[in-house]
C-alpha cells in the first residue's frame, strides 16, 4: 500500500530527470512495511540506462534512517526506454530483501504529461517477484 502523493512524487522526479533515470528512496519506521518519507537521490551515473546511488549521498541517507529508527521501504527508479521490468543490472544492485523496488517507464511520454508504467517488486537473491500495488 502507497499513498497517492507518493506516486505522484516518484513519477514527477522520473518526469524531471528523463532522459535519465532517476532514483530515490522512501523511508518508513523500522518493522512496519509502510511508506513515508520521500527522499529523492541524484544519479551519479547521470545515465540513460543506470543507476547509482553517490557513496557519500548513501552514507548520509542511511545515517539519518538510523537516526529517525528507519528503513529503507521503497527502493525507486526509472526506466527512460524500456518498461518498467528490472534489468540484470538492477538486479546486481537490489540489496535491500526486505524493499520494495519500485520502477516508473517514463518511455511513452518523456517529461510530459501522460501514460506512465508503474511496477513494484521483491528482489530476493537474485528472483524477482512482482507484486501488487495498491495506491491509497
Amino acid at each position: 500500500m502507497i499513498r497517492q502523493d507518493l506516486v505522484d512524487a516518484m513519477v514527477a522526479h522520473a518526469r524531471r530527470d528523463h532522459p535519465d533515470e532517476a532514483c530515490g528512496v522512501i523511508a518508513g519506521p523500522e518493522g512496519s512495511d509502510r511508506p513515508e518519507r520521500f527522499i529523492p537521490m541524484v544519479n551519479a551515473a547521470r545515465s540513460p540506462t543506470f543507476y547509482e546511488f553517490d557513496s557519500m549521498d548513501l552514507l548520509r541517507l542511511y545515517r539519518d534512517m538510523d537516526d529517525r529508527a528507519e528503513v529503507p521501504v521503497v527502493v525507486y527508479h526509472s526506466h527512460t526506454a524500456t518498461e518498467a521490468y528490472p534489468s540484470r543490472t538492477d538486479v546486481s544492485y537490489a540489496s535491500e530483501p526486505d524493499a520494495h523496488y519500485v520502477l516508473v517507464s517514463t518511455r511513452v511520454t518523456g517529461t510530459d504529461d501522460g501514460p506512465y508504467e508503474l511496477r513494484s517488486y521483491r528482489i530476493v537473491d537474485a528472483v524477482i517477484t512482482e507484486e501488487q500495488i495498491t495506491i491509497v
